[in-house]
């Protein structure tokens, strides 16, 4: 099982820049040490979940530029088909 699929499928759903916001505003709760305990281990979980999430979206991101296809002088002249499998 890959960490994608365990992770909540409302994370899952997610694009890159509402999880990065949210998990930006999870650090900031954190932070300001405003939470309790219990919700602070909740909210932290969560903040875990969406971090793996937002680094498996900026993997996939590389992967699909480093799949770019290059010319011998270097510039760019195709892309191949992306198969992150």
């Amino acid at each position: 099982m890959s960490k994608t699929e365990e992770l909540p499928k409302d994370i899952v759903e997610l694009s890159f820049e509402d999880a990065l916001s949210e998990l930006e505003g999870i650090v900031s709760k954190l932070e300001a040490g405003d939470v309790g305990l219990e919700q602070s281990i909740d909210i932290y979980t969560r903040g875990t979940q969406l971090r793996q999430h937002c680094d498996s979206k900026l993997k996939n991101a590389k992967t699909r530029i480093d799949k770019i296809t290059l010319s011998s002088d270097g510039q760019p002249q195709g892309s191949e088909d992306f198969n992150p499998e």
